[in-house]
Order: structure tokens, then C-alpha cells, then sequence
């Protein structure tokens, strides 16, 4: 994608061939900056504290966290040491341990003069499969789009989505906003509903900024207008991203996304998930029971960042002293509020049979 005009990708490897430089996620949408990444724990840092984030580039980084460690010491220990700080750094994406388990299963059996140059090899394979998985999922989605604008009789759509989706949570392209940009350059005439997303406002920061950049309509709205939209006619159908998805078809995403769901099922309006087959854990069925929530900080909820009319970017405490903050990073949307499941391979109900229609290959196993 494209920034000011310039092709992007979220992360790639530096002019000598061993760092890894990243977009620093978390000053957008005031500064762009590119952060280099030369040790493994500069790469578990830039996790965990979201400068890279979204499941499919939380996977990426992770797998350039394994080159970054081998590089310093190709041993076994070694291996297994960035293995444990990688997978430690955000429980819920699945993408995470499945990168992990990729570079980590293809690293041990190899002799260590040919890790780092198997590593690198792998990280960036790993790479150019996220771009194309994503692309797909945005053919594929944007059959939808065109179906739903045929059924309304219109060449125009107005799209909600929550939290952020697009080619910032993975390598290009993005899951959720892989069809809107698809649409877009189409020529449809796509309209996005962008909720802000507290409490990191993930969409006012991240989605609105990209959807700018690339030139697509978009508004912002407070998380709660979503409802009210959807109950006046001003949604057409909704779309989002997943961090883990189970066997059975629950989806586990930015928190709030049931809340979108709970909506648009009570205005008879689809829900899509966009799915990347990497984000499906094919080992549990229930997700509210089995996914582990990230709870993180408290002043992700008590402060805010923001540009001061002198350019200033401050953090303010918004918060009143001495109230306790409960972070909850994700919710569960059961697989009966989902429409459909986008996924590289085409579009299946959210559901165990629907899920192994696409990849039957996994019947065996689950």
C-alpha cells in the first residue's frame, strides 16, 4: 500500500541484511516513523507494545524475532529461549504461536551454519504467503461487496468496520480491508463507517489514517453510534478482522466486536469475518471458554494521546483518581452472529462443517 505516495509494506528486511525495520505503529496518525529492529528483544518489545500489531503481522514479526535471535546464536537453546519471549509477549492471536511453530520446526532439525540463512529464507516466505493469502481474501470479498450493492439496487456501499484490519495488521493488503480497497480500485463507490475503537482508538488512528492515504470515503464515529447507523438504514453490512478463530467458527477479535455483531443480527444486516487460514485454531471448538483474553494496562483506558494545536503530541491522563481501569483487549463473537467466513479460499458459513469444506485437509486432525 501506499504512503504520501510511496509503496509500503508493514515489515521488511534492512539494507544489511540482517535487521528488520517496521512502521512504529503507535505514533500513527501524527508521525510516521520506521523503527529498525536488530536484537530479538527489541522484536518481542515492538510486539508487546504494539508498534507491530493485528494477528497476521503479529505472525511476521515473530518470525523475524526468530532470525533476529539466531543470528546472535543459532543454537538450540538459543531457539528455544526467543521461542518462549516471542510467545509470551500477546496470548490471543494465534498467528503468533503458529509463526512461531513454523520457524521453530523448520530451524531444529537443520545444522546450525544453515539456520540463519533458513530463517531468513522462511520469515520472508512467511511474508509473501500473508500478501497473497490477503489479496485473495479481498477477491473474494469483493464479490460480496458487488452482490449486496446489486441486491440494493445501487452502486454504492456503506461498509462499518471496527478496529483495524487493513495493511497495518498485516505484511499488505490487510484482511477486513483487503475488499474495501479491492471495491475502491474496482471503481464501487465505497463508503466506511470507521468506529474509533477505544480503548487504543485503533480505528481513528490506524484505519482512517490508511483509508486516507489510499483515497477511499470514510467516517469516523464513537464506538457507540454503530446501533443507531445499522437501525436507520445507514449500514449496509459489516466487516471485520479476527485474531483467533475456532474449529467451530467463533471468532475472537477487538473487543467490541460482539457488540457489532449482537447489532447487526437484530438488523437482519451480514456480518462478515475476514479469515486468513493462519488465524484458525484448529484445537478448540468453544472460544469463549478456550481463548485466553489479553488484559492489558490500565492506562491504555486512563490516557490519551493527542496533537496540541502547537504540534505537541502529549499523553493526558483522562481518568478520575483512584478509579480502578479493566483492560480487556478482545471479545468473542459466537459463530451464530456470523454471516459468513472470508477466507483465501472462498466464503464458508462459520461453522466446523463450513470451515472444513475449505480445508478439508484438516478434517483428519480436528
Amino acid at each position: 500500500m501506499r504512503v504520501n505516495g510511496r509503496a509500503y509494506r508493514t515489515i521488511w528486511v534492512a539494507a544489511d541484511c540482517q535487521s528488520v525495520e517496521i512502521i512504529d505503529q503507535t505514533l500513527l496518525p501524527h508521525q510516521f516513523a520506521i523503527v529498525t529492529l536488530r536484537t530479538l528483544d527489541r522484536a518481542a518489545h515492538a510486539i508487546k507494545s504494539m508498534q507491530v500489531r493485528g494477528a497476521p503481522l503479529i505472525g511476521a514479526a515473530a518470525a523475524y524475532g526468530i532470525c533476529l535471535a539466531i543470528a546472535a546464536d543459532a543454537s538450540d537453546e538459543a531457539l528455544d529461549r526467543a521461542y518462549d519471549i516471542l510467545l509470551a509477549t500477546r496470548p490471543t492471536a494465534i498467528n503468533l504461536r503458529w509463526a512461531l511453530d513454523d520457524m521453530r520446526g523448520r530451524l531444529r532439525n537443520l545444522p546450525r551454519n544453515a539456520r540463519v540463512a533458513a530463517a531468513y529464507q522462511r520469515a520472508a516466505e512467511i511474508c509473501e504467503e500473508d500478501i497473497a493469502i490477503n489479496s485473495a481474501i479481498g477477491d473474494h470479498g469483493l464479490k460480496i461487496f458487488r452482490d449486496v450493492a446489486e441486491k440494493k439496487g445501487r452502486a454504492s456501499l456503506n461498509v462499518l468496520t471496527h478496529c483495524n484490519a487493513g495493511w497495518l495488521a498485516a505484511v499488505d493488503w490487510g484482511t477486513a480491508l483487503a475488499p474495501i480497497y479491492k471495491a475502491h480500485d474496482a471503481g464501487l463507490d465505497v463508503h466506511v463507517w470507521v468506529d474509533e475503537t477505544r480503548p487504543r482508538n485503533q480505528g481513528m488512528s490506524l484505519t482512517a489514517w490508511e483509508l486516507g492515504q489510499h483515497g477511499v470515503r470514510h467516517t469516523v464515529i464513537a464506538d457507540n453510534v454503530g446501533g443507531h447507523l445499522m437501525q436507520h438504514g445507514m449500514v449496509d453490512l459489516v466487516i471485520v478482522g479476527t485474531d483467533r478463530t475456532t474449529a467451530s467458527g467463533d471468532v475472537c477479535n477487538k473487543i467490541g466486536t460482539y457488540l457489532k455483531a449482537l447489532a447487526a443480527k437484530d438488523n437482519d444486516l451480514p456480518f462478515y469475518v475476514a479469515l486468513p487460514s493462519p488465524t484458525i485454531d484448529w484445537r478448540i471448538s468453544d472460544g469463549v471458554k478456550d481463548i485466553p483474553i489479553e488484559q492489558r494496562d490500565g492506562e491504555e483506558l486512563s490516557h490519551i494521546s493527542g496533537r496540541l494545536q502547537d504540534g505537541k503530541i502529549v499523553q493526558v491522563d483522562i481518568s478520575p483518581p483512584g478509579s480502578a481501569m479493566a483492560n480487556f483487549a478482545f471479545d468473542v463473537t459466537p459463530a451464530h452472529l456470523v454471516t459468513g467466513l472470508i477466507t483465501e479460499r472462498g466464503v464458508c458459513a462459520a461453522s466446523g462443517e463450513g470451515l472444513r469444506s475449505l480445508f478439508p485437509e484438516r478434517a483428519r486432525t480436528v
